[in-house]
Formats: structure tokens, sequence, C-alpha cells
């Protein structure tokens, strides 16, 4: 039940009649017309763009449009009334029984209500983390696992059949560095004394590696060349690595439909389909690129390449795919990669990276507009900086990654219920301070705990009901004479909840679950302040003594509070609390 979309469809057909009647113009494309909230709530109920986007087209006053909307929307029996605001917004105010019926409605759907058919099942891959496999993941892979995460949850609520993806990528020089830094570690377990030099991976994570790889092969690679152990060892030891990242993403709670290997793409003759499919669309060309910004002529050398005529699908400079030594560019294989996805029949992709990534964003989706000729979208969503706090001061390094404060680290201070949340209360593209002390804070000032606690309060008054032998469950409460729901601060609340499938809808459409997170916040604010003036009006207390029917509507209104937000969490991946410690 999408309160806004009903009032639209009323305001769609009240402005057709208009036409029908020659009140309007025949031909007028309705598609823009809008149905909100006022940014006022004391100006009504929903508000309506109709008169000012329609007067252009229609070539009218936005006023008269809105006077002739308002005098039909007069007769819809949803709303009581249709007031003409400023130049031609039209604010709208709905019956009471509406409201009302909203509640019994969530109750009756359950945690299902605010689920949406607008992706009508559209495929969409979305691909997160992707971290390097050489170590655990750090804070800032946890952002883009969060992130990544919820927003693919988000696309399911609203009706898109999403895939989960990781891109392993294994096929760099960077996997050469791990096989020789594990290969120190091995020849520690037997004994010997190592050194790690600049460029190697030095965390404690790997002395585990080195001595499992002692114990499958023994002294085999010991004081052996390169030669003879780089290949195996750099398989095993990514193979241990993905082990590792596995582990650290279900200790977020963070599940992987597929993982999808770099290495997988070389010596397949993937990468010269990909690149075959663009030159015959005439986009692949030897060619040599201007001196990149900042190099003079003197400090650059112009080389023939194989370039992608990039340029022609929106990016600034075309790019190269293939160096002058004849080797794969990092570009090359990226292309491949989402070639294969575009080949898997998906409708859309997501790609979700680091903020070090930026400059990458053009490129791709060019490349993926040239692969599918421009019929699969691809958005790229880039995560910012996570700054870490604790006592004031910046976060102190991990030892046992090395260099930097570890996934794990981060969920074994806070839990990942915290973790996830709080990754959540900015934007993505925003920069993000994480406090230890505060996330634990028990405030308001703390996003987490508040809303926890607006459930937790809810389930509160659900075993306090009980055990006063007041029936609570949702079809009793859903049969309750809900008309008893009739004070402003409780309106106030329904109102709230029924923007749910519509913010639903709207963090869907562009890929940002943050909006869950701030709305749940908004929600659970409103039913701590109707919580809160209870203590000063009893007839607003949720449990009214010696009156279990009134109790019970006040309690489906508590309770339909709860449904949502249990959804929303389960969005996030965020459990409810049922009590606060």
């Amino acid at each position: 039940m999408n309160l806004f979309s009903d009032i639209r469809v009323a305001v769609i057909g009240a402005l057709e009649q208009m036409v029908a009647e020659g009140t309007l113009p025949a031909g007028l494309d309705f598609g823009n017309v809008a149905v909100e909230p006022p940014r006022d709530a004391a100006h009504g109920d929903m508000a309506t763009n109709a008169a000012m986007v329609l007067a252009k087209p229609a070539k009218m006053k936005p006023r008269d449009i809105a006077e002739a909307l308002a005098a039909k929307l007069a007769d819809v029996d949803a709303i009581t009334s249709a007031e003409v605001a400023g130049p031609g917004f039209l604010n709208l105010r709905l019956a009471p029984g509406l409201w009302q019926g909203l509640v019994k409605q969530v109750l009756e759907t359950g945690i299902g209500f605010g689920r949406s058919d607008m992706g009508q099942g559209q495929r969409v891959n979305v691909e997160y983390v992707s971290a390097n496999p050489t170590g655990p993941l750090h804070v800032g892979h946890t952002r883009g696992a969060v992130f990544g995460d919820a927003l693919a949850s988000l696309l399911d609520f609203a009706g898109f059949d999403v895939t989960r993806e990781y891109y392993i990528n294994d096929g760099g020089a960077q996997v050469d560095v791990l096989a020789r830094s594990v290969y120190l570690r091995y020849l520690e377990a037997h004994g010997q004394e190592v050194a790690f030099e600049d460029g190697t991976y030095p965390g404690d994570y790997l002395i585990p590696v080195g001595e499992a790889l002692k114990d499958k092969v023994g002294d085999a690679y010991v004081d052996q060349p390169e030669d003879v152990w780089l290949a195996e060892v750099r398989e095993f030891a990514t193979d241990a690595m993905m082990d590792l990242i596995r582990d650290d993403l279900k200790q977020l709670g963070v599940e992987m439909d597929v993982f999808f290997s770099e290495k997988s793409l070389y010596g397949t003759g993937l990468i010269e389909a990909a690149l075959k499919t663009l030159e015959d669309k005439g986009l692949i060309y030897e060619g040599v690129l201007e001196p990149p910004k900042g190099k003079t002529p003197e400090d650059w050398e112009p080389r023939e390449q194989t370039l992608f005529k990039s340029t022609e699908h929106g990016d600034d400079v075309d790019r190269p795919v293939k160096k002058s030594d004849g080797s794969w560019t990092y570009f090359a294989p990226d292309i491949a990669y989402h070639f294969d996805k575009v080949s898997r029949g998906f409708d859309a992709l997501i790609d979700v990276f680091g903020a070090d990534h930026g400059g990458y964003v053009k490129r791709m989706k060019a490349a993926v507009s040239a692969l599918s000729d421009g019929k699969v979208p691809l958005d790229i969503k880039l995560t910012q900086l996570v700054k870490l706090w604790k006592n004031g001061e910046p976060f102190k390094m991990s030892k046992r990654a090395g260099n930097f404060v570890t996934l794990r680290d981060v969920v074994e201070q806070v839990g990942p219920d915290v973790t996830r949340f709080v990754m959540l209360t900015r934007k993505n593209d925003a920069p993000l301070d994480f406090d230890f002390d505060k996330v634990l804070e028990q405030s308001r000032e703390n996003p987490v705990f508040y809303v926890q606690y607006a459930h937790a309060r809810v389930c509160s008054v659900l075993r306090k009901a009980a055990e006063a032998g007041i029936a609570v469950d949702d079809a009793t409460l859903a049969a309750a004479d809900l008309t008893k729901l009739d004070h402003e601060a409780e309106i106030a609340v329904a109102k709230k909840i029924a923007e749910w499938p519509r913010l639903v809808e709207i963090a869907a459409r562009t890929n940002e679950p943050h909006r869950v997170a701030f709305y749940l916040y908004d929600l659970a604010s409103d039913l701590h302040s109707l919580w809160n003036r209870g203590n000063d009006q009893p007839g607003l207390r949720f449990l009214q003594e010696g009156d279990p029917a009134t109790s019970q509507a006040k309690i489906a209104l508590a309770r339909s509070v709860a449904v949502v937000i249990s959804a929303g969490l389960g969005i996030l991946g965020v459990n409810p609390a049922e009590e606060m410690r």
C-alpha cells in the first residue's frame, strides 16, 4: 500500500478528466507529476506539483490549473481538502481513515510492507568489495562491503533480481608479491631469519599461511629458485587469502553469490573476444595519446599503442588497452570482465569502488556503453574514506595487518550491527568519521542506539500488554478499532510510516541505501516523541489501564512502527533489538 502512489493515481485521473472536458489541452505528458510530503507539515498531508510542471506545455498559468484541479480533487473520497498555495502548488489533506487503515495494512502485510515491484524482475549485478587478495579486509573495504550489501538488499526489496558479485584481482603483479611474502613466512616456519623488503607484505596474518605451506610441501621449496615455487605458492597464497576474506565478510554478515577470478580471463581468449567486439564496432585503433596533464614534451615519450575510442562513449580521452610492448594494460581485463557481465544478460550493472578509483569511472562507463550498444547502464558508486577515532585520538594501526586497521578490528570493537548501521549514516561519496566511543553511546546522538531503542521499546510494550492479558498478536491488533487513533501525534506517526514505500522506491532508483538509515532515524524519533508525550498526557500512553480495546489500537500503531523498523534494518543487514542492555 503506497498512499502517495494511490493519491497520484487520483491526481492523474482528475487531470485526464480536465483534458476530456477541454480544461487542459490534449497530449500532455503527466510523467513528471509528483505527489510528495509537503515541505511544511502544517500545510497539509501531501502536495502535488502538477500545475507547476504542466503550465508551460499547456500554455496556461499554473494557478489556473491548480484551482481547476483542486475543484476536481474535492470529489475524491480520500481527499478532504485541496488548497492552492503560492504560484500553483496544491496542498492536500486526507481523510483520517486512510492513516488508520495504513496501520491495519502494515500489520496484515508484515515486514513485506513497502516492498515494491518497481524493478519488474530486472536482473542487476552489484559488484562490491573486490579487494586485492593480498590480506585481510581493511576499514575502507568495510564501508564498500556494507554499502554494496545494503544496496543489493534494497534493490531486491524494490523488485529487482540481484546478483552479488566479488571480482578477485588475482591476475596482477600484486599476487606475485603476495607469493614472495608467503615464501618468506614459509622459510621462517623452517627456522630461518627473514627480512621483509619494501613492497612485500609484513603482516602477521601471513604467519599461519607460511606454516600451512610448510605442512603441505615440507622443505621442498627451501632455498629453491623462484621459478620452482612461484606459481604454486601464488595459487596457494591466493586461496588462503580468499578464505580469510570470505571469513571477514561472514563476520560482517556479507555473502556473495559469485566470486569471479581475473585470472580466468587470461589465456582463455576472453580478453581478445571483448576487444574484438569493440574492434568490430570501429572502436579499436593504433595511435599515440597526447601527453598526460602535467607532463612536458621533454619528459614525455610518445608511443604508438592499441587504443579504445572511449571518447565516442562519453570519456575525456581515448584509453590504451595494449602497451607498446604488446602486453595488456590494466584496463583490458576490466573491459573483458564487464563484457562477461553484459554477456550474462544483466539489465543493469553497478560497481562499488573505493574513492581512489574516481579516475576509472568514465572509462568503465564508456566500455560498458560500447559493449552493450548503450542498452546496459553502468552506475559506479564511490565510497569515500573512513576516519577512525577512539578516546579522541585517531585509532592506531593494526599490528596483525601490518599497516592498516582491519574489518575484523572494527567488528570486534563494536559488533556487526553497529558497524553496518554507522557505515550507512553518511552518503557513500562523503567522508565518514567512525568514533568507537560515540557509536556505543546510549543517546539520541547515536543513531544506531536510537533506532534500536525504538524497536526495543515497542517490544517492551508488547510484553507488558501480554502480561496484562491483552492479546497483541498482529492479527488481533489489525482487527482493533483503529478509529481510536485520532490524536495529531498518533496521526503524525502514521504519516511517517506512509512514507516508507515511497522512500524504498526513491532509494532504489538513486542507488542510495543511506536514505533508509536516515528514514529509520526519523521514524524512531517520531515514536520516541509520542512515547515521551505520553508521560505528560496519559491518554497517549500505549497501555490504557482498564481499556484493552483502546490499548490494542495504540499498540497496533507502535507495532506497525516496529514492523517498518525491522524491514528497514533488514535491508541494512542489522538485527532489530528486542531489549536494550
